[in-house]
């Protein structure tokens, strides 16, 4: 668990829930947990992350918490970055209608 974020229950449950869109992320795109936090700029594991950032944006995660919660799995991340990603996503269903479903179960 994130030290900065350790022991408030309500953070804890955010926890959960990034464990859990990891999963499905992770068997969304193909790629394995781990490869999700590491400094790949392949394609696909990219646009794994950004549906990441989004799928926890829905969750009405706090920004902070995703990069938190990336860095604590190894992957530091900046405040532009994340939202450049979820704009990214955002985008992408506006022209795909099967990313929207994709990312929107």
């Amino acid at each position: 668990m994130p030290r900065k974020l350790l022991g408030n229950k309500p953070i804890k449950m955010k926890v959960k829930i990034f464990n859990e869109l990891v999963d499905e992320v992770s068997e969304m795109f193909n790629v394995s947990n781990k490869e999700l936090f590491t400094k790949t700029k392949k394609r696909r594991v990219v646009e794994a992350r950004y549906a990441l950032y989004y799928m926890c944006h829905r969750k009405k995660m706090p920004i902070i918490y995703i990069q938190e919660f990336m860095n604590h799995n190894g992957y530091k991340i900046d405040h532009p970055t994340v939202i450049y990603g979820i704009k990214t996503v955002k985008q992408k269903i506006k022209t795909d209608p099967d990313y929207k479903e994709y990312v929107k179960r």
